[in-house]
């Protein structure tokens, strides 16, 4: 059994990391797509399980979402206790490692090639199912694509993968808890690649569907196959509808500006004390909890009970203004609470109450309060997301109605309209990127580069050797056919030179001393004969083509060549590339 297990890990796994490295490795992604689903899948179980599990045992009513139930002093001190626990446990993390979210995958993915460490998916765990058992304003989404992206991008590093193939498990591990969470795998699918990856791949869309899939196998197995709330069946009554359908779009883009704005300008204050900052977050909690309860934790028992018409106008209102200032206040004071629940909150409630007035104006043609309660959730996810795609399949999957296909397109792309041109806001997660002083690079040729490792393209064609060599080692040099030589210093490849160039020099020097009648030198300096020498810089084997040319800009280096730990303090060289190399694969594929 050892010996099969040692020819799978010597022979097999090579030979798959080695077809990883190229972008149309698609047998290969599909497979780590599934496992990526699967993974991801439980990971989300134990996640829900671990927030509904205290919180039916502590909540009085029936469920895990009856925070209403509460007295009113329990409702109060909850939010605040939980938050200075929270933010004590923050205070004594290492500022790198307090970041949490989709945000902070989404700089994993930009600066770091996906890579995603076990603690910060620990972190994310404990404060998650803090946020939401302790009843702050928080969703579960935002945490659940954390940790689908973390596990997933632990596999990819465990198994030594390239940073390509990394990358497209962090899309396959957001697609997958998104899928997990709401029983919707397109929207999944739409979402990784729409509002994390920012890009639209066809490698891409095979093995990222299928971690949709597995961990909607998963997730079903276990919570059944119905969708995560309970909707009627729901249309639209009448083409009159539409003027006021688009009078909502607009009253829910300013509302998503409003919201992005606030946790802009709330997350100015960056710079002060964590604790500080997650106490004051409590402490703003306490009235919403007391006067508003409906306001605490996710919120999914009130959207349902808004979708099937059983609030008030008073109380939808009050509830969705009260969630956007507390939750937009939270987040941008450092509370590591999840956005897409809360938007769905906010769209759902305001959505209903505007559904409310529509029905005051018109009574003979307006639909159900339903229907503008989906309609309202599409919108504020899309505009608060900048992502309408995903946001129309999302309600496309919770309905399961193709009747809302034509007023969802129509009010979801409004709304983002108005969010991203009336009041240029742009994407949440974009808005606390460059508060924190980063950006994302999603440019076509920066998307092009991130999606193949340096081992794709690499010159395999080399051979290591000493500086100094006689006359008969470096013919046996020559002998195996090289194209490079990598010249060895004290410390590792010094310079790459032609072995061309080696031979023509003992071509000539022969010629010269039979000419003359010479002896031939009985050494040879490769690095004083004639050549085109290039200095060289190391890149590891992982690295995908970007990463070689930053590699290249801060080395001035005029090639690379490309190693890995093969043992420790051993490094193997398995070939060289050149920055024209990288121009012209880029300039191929373009073509």
């Amino acid at each position: 059994m050892r010996n099969i297990w040692h020819q799978i890990t010597e022979n097999l796994i090579p030979v798959f990391r080695r077809r990883l490295s190229g972008v149309d490795a698609l047998p290969q992604l599909a497979v780590l797509g599934l496992l990526s689903g699967l993974i991801t899948g439980g990971v989300i179980l134990l996640f829900r399980l671990a927030i509904e599990w205290p919180l039916e045992h502590f909540l009085p009513g029936a469920g895990s979402e009856s925070f209403e139930q509460l007295d009113i002093l329990t409702r109060g001190l909850l939010p605040l206790a939980g938050a200075l626990a929270l933010g004590l446990m923050l205070h004594r993390l290492a500022i790198h490692d307090r970041k949490v979210g989709i945000v902070h995958v989404m700089e994993r993915l930009n600066y770091h090639q996906g890579y995603i460490s076990l603690r910060s998916a620990i972190v994310q765990f404990v404060s998650g199912v803090s946020t939401v058992v302790t009843g702050q304003s928080a969703g579960r989404e935002g945490p659940a694509v954390h940790l689908g992206a973390a596990f997933s991008s632990l596999m990819g590093q465990w198994m030594r993968l390239p940073n390509n193939s990394i990358r497209t498990l962090v899309a396959c591990g957001c697609a997958a808890a998104i899928s997990a969470s709401f029983n919707t795998p397109i929207s999944g699918v739409l979402f990784a690649m729409e509002v994390v990856m920012m890009e639209y791949t066809i490698a891409g869309f095979t093995p990222i569907i299928l971690a949709a899939v597995s961990a909607a196998i998963v997730s079903q197995a276990v919570y059944g196959s119905e969708p995560a709330f309970s909707v009627p069946a729901l249309t639209m009554n009448s083409l009159m509808e539409i003027p006021w359908i688009l009078a909502i779009a607009v009253i829910i883009g300013i509302a998503a500006a409003l919201f992005i704005q606030l946790v802009d300008a709330m997350g100015r204050h960056h710079h002060q004390p964590v604790l500080l900052r997650i106490g004051i977050a409590g402490a703003l909690m306490v009235p919403f909890a007391v006067f508003i309860p409906e306001t605490m934790g996710i919120g999914y028992d009130t959207v349902n009970a808004t979708i099937n018409g059983n609030l008030g106008f008073w109380l939808l209102l009050s509830a969705g203004v009260a969630k956007l200032v507390i939750t937009s206040l939270s987040i941008g004071l450092g509370m590591p609470s999840g956005v897409i629940g809360p938007t769905l909150f906010m769209g759902a409630t305001l959505g209903g109450a505007m559904g409310l007035v529509g029905a005051q104006i018109a009574p003979d043609i307006a639909s159900s309060v339903g229907f503008y309660a989906m309609l309202g959730m599409g919108a504020m996810m899309g505009a608060v997301l900048q992502a309408p795609l995903a946001a129309l399949m999302a309600v496309m999957e919770l309905t399961r109605n193709p009747n809302i296909i034509l007023p969802a397109m129509l009010i979801i792309t409004t709304a983002s309209l108005v969010t991203s041109e009336a009041f240029g806001k742009k994407s949440l997660f974009l808005t606390i990127l460059k508060s924190q002083g980063l950006s994302y690079q999603n440019s076509p040729v920066i998307q092009a580069l991130r999606r193949v490792s340096v081992g794709a393209i690499m010159d395999r064609n080399i051979l290591r050797t000493e500086r100094h060599l006689s006359i008969e080692e470096a013919r046996k040099v020559l002998k195996s056919e090289p194209k490079w030589l990598i010249v060895e210093g004290s410390n590792g490849p010094t310079a790459l030179l032609p072995a061309v160039d080696l031979a023509r020099y003992l071509e000539d020097t022969e010629e010269t001393a039979a000419e003359e009648g010479t002896e031939m030198p009985e050494s040879i300096d490769l690095m004083d004969i004639p050549a085109n020498r290039r200095d060289v810089a190391p890149v590891q084997y992982q690295a995908t083509l970007e990463e070689a040319l930053n590699e290249f800009d801060s080395t001035n280096a005029e090639a690379l060549y490309v190693q890995r730990h093969v043992a420790p303090m051993i490094q193997r060289v398995y070939g060289v590339v050149l920055k024209s190399d990288i121009e012209s694969y880029y300039q191929y594929r373009r073509s």
